[in-house]
């Protein structure tokens, strides 16, 4: 049965302005971590940098702006479905991952025998979360609802669908992964895409080797293996090439139509599985880097080689004038398990942690923007975006005002930032107000400029146990940054901390007991929103009480 959710006159007002509105590109790679390239976001080169070869990225960075303090969740999930909703995940009760399967709540609650953490799984039950994720709103009637059985879900009106109504051509490939099989949020077509290559439910591929039938082996293959990609199999071709090829064979009809696209591309890679690109590989076993770290090196070149092949392709077709592309990152990286190789927590530094973490290592990420004409090129932006803004910066670049959602959303759009505040930028550089990367790094951009207040609130929150062991940077944490401040709240233990993010990007030198009525006043601002949002917490076992927020304790 479909359903669309917004009425004709609005598509028919805007296709009117079709021919000039861009295309737009939305690059996104799984667990890729901000420092996991050549191309430094950082003020300097750090060491990890060197252990990259990214040269499309810089390429990319050449054409447009990066931006240097671009934030995502600490999961796959709460990001993707933050994307398309444009909603915080306190917001939408979305906070971690969802599992393959329908009402099956996937995080590690409860400990195991000989974990290290096993007690805090003692200490706290779940919490009250939406583990089934995203539905889209069209979903939201008594007969689906006693279809799918659905609860435990946020029902919400996705981008795509407006995108689509409005006369874009709206593609999907790669990884899904905003809601579980046997739920309409697992289908990229139910979410407004007209092309879906390989999207479903799983968070992660069994397997990335065509050998393998990337997962879909006779009797091993499952919900989490690749959908529609048998034509591969046996190819010698990866994964990440394979749907390379088919996002860019789904560019053609749009192109011959004249009908501007929304392509969202979702790389599977970074995530583990961590199997080599033999394309690569060789490279940095040569370099005398581990097995582990060799093949995620290789995963790392061959998705820079997709982002090559897709700037290769815009230019052969002469749309590059007239195409947005938007790289980005779900999470930050993979920081514990022995498949990446290389020391645990150590992937993200200079940063503090990896993936799951509310420190920065969990959730910055590297972000970049190319426009020609509008964004200007080889320039950095310091303002901090969040993902909730991607919503409503699509809408802004499709010409679509003041869009009708069934949630209320939280981001403001970043384009006035790219446009305006990039531009800003340049000139100061011409002028000679910047004239290194570590003062590139510094420069701020006036709100009245860049269209968005580099002290806003940004709020992170992770309410659950991730894994059974080694996670005491990880669980059970919320976070909130205002400017070059941010507050770590730690729900095990009742801890705030704070940190100067300027002065202290690896986040060790705790200045909560020098600035106590700095955290007492964020604490209370960052308790007041979860209280508005009415997000998700742990309960104490013993008690049967909800965890204190974070101005209560």
């Amino acid at each position: 049965m479909t359903r669309l959710a917004f009425a004709a006159p609005l598509a028919i007002s805007l296709q009117a302005q079709a021919d000039e509105r861009p295309n737009i590109i939305f690059f996104l790679v799984d667990d890729f971590g901000w420092i996991e390239t050549s191309l430094p976001f950082g003020e300097e080169t750090y060491p990890r940098n060197r252990r990259f070869h990214t040269p499309n990225m810089e390429r990319l960075a050449k054409r447009g702006t990066m931006l240097t303090n671009a934030y995502a969740c600490s999961l796959s999930t709460p990001t993707r479905t933050s994307l398309m909703t444009g909603m915080n995940s306190a917001h939408s009760h979305i906070t971690s991952f969802s599992s393959l399967y329908k009402d099956i709540v996937p995080d590690a609650i409860g400990g195991h025998p000989g974990s290290t953490n096993e007690n805090l799984g003692d200490i706290f039950a779940h919490p009250k979360w939406n583990y089934n994720a995203l539905c889209p709103a069209q979903f939201d009637n008594e007969q689906d609802r006693k279809t799918y059985g659905l609860n435990n879900t946020t029902y919400a009106t996705p981008l795509p669908q407006l995108l689509r109504d409005s006369g874009y051509h709206t593609i999907h490939v790669g990884k899904a992964h905003w809601a579980p099989a046997g739920t309409p949020g697992s289908n990229p077509y139910n979410m407004g895409f007209v092309v879906n290559i390989a999207g479903a439910q799983n968070g992660h591929p069994k397997s990335y080797l065509p050998e393998e039938n990337f997962g879909n082996l006779p009797g091993k293959g499952d919900y989490g293996s690749v959908m529609n990609m048998s034509q591969y199999y046996d190819s010698g071709i990866h994964l990440t090439e394979a749907i390379t090829l088919e996002a860019l064979k789904t560019l053609d009809n749009p192109i011959r139509q004249k009908q501007p696209f929304f392509l969202y591309f979702a790389h599977y890679t970074n995530h583990t599985p961590i199997q080599r690109d033999d394309r690569f590989v060789q490279r940095y076993l040569d370099e005398g880097q581990d097995e582990g770290e060799a093949r995620y090196a290789s995963m790392v070149e061959g998705m820079d080689k997709s982002l090559g092949d897709v700037l290769d392709y815009i230019d052969n077709k002469g749309i590059a004038d007239n195409t947005v592309i938007i790289f980005y990152s779900d999470n930050g990286p993979h920081s514990v398990g022995g498949e990446k190789g290389g020391e645990m927590h150590t992937q993200a530094m200079p940063l503090r942690e990896g993936k799951g973490s509310v420190y920065e290592g969990g959730i910055r990420v590297p972000m970049m923007v190319a426009w020609p004409g509008k964004v200007a090129p080889d320039t950095r932006i310091n303002t901090p975006v969040v993902v909730e803004d991607f919503f409503p910066s699509f809408c802004e670049l499709a010409g679509i005002n003041n869009p009708e959602t069934v949630q209320t959303r939280d981001g403001q759009s970043f384009v006035k930032l790219v446009t305006d505040g990039s531009q800003y930028v340049a000139k100061a550089a011409k002028e000679g107000k910047i004239k290194n990367q570590k003062e590139a790094n510094a420069f701020e951009i006036p709100a009245e400029v860049g269209g968005l207040d580099p002290e806003r609130d940004l709020i992170f929150h992770y309410p659950h146990q991730l894994r059974f062991e080694d996670q005491d940077d990880i669980d059970f944490m919320t976070a909130m940054r205002r400017g070059d401040w941010k507050l770590v709240y730690r729900m095990h233990t009742g801890e705030l901390e704070l940190y100067n993010l300027r002065e202290d990007l690896g986040e060790r030198n705790n200045l909560a007991p020098k600035h106590k009525e700095m955290v007492k006043s964020m604490a209370k601002d960052l308790g007041d929103q979860l209280r508005k949002w009415d997000a998700s917490m742990p309960t104490v076992r013993a008690t049967g009480k909800t965890v204190p927020l974070p101005d209560e304790i």
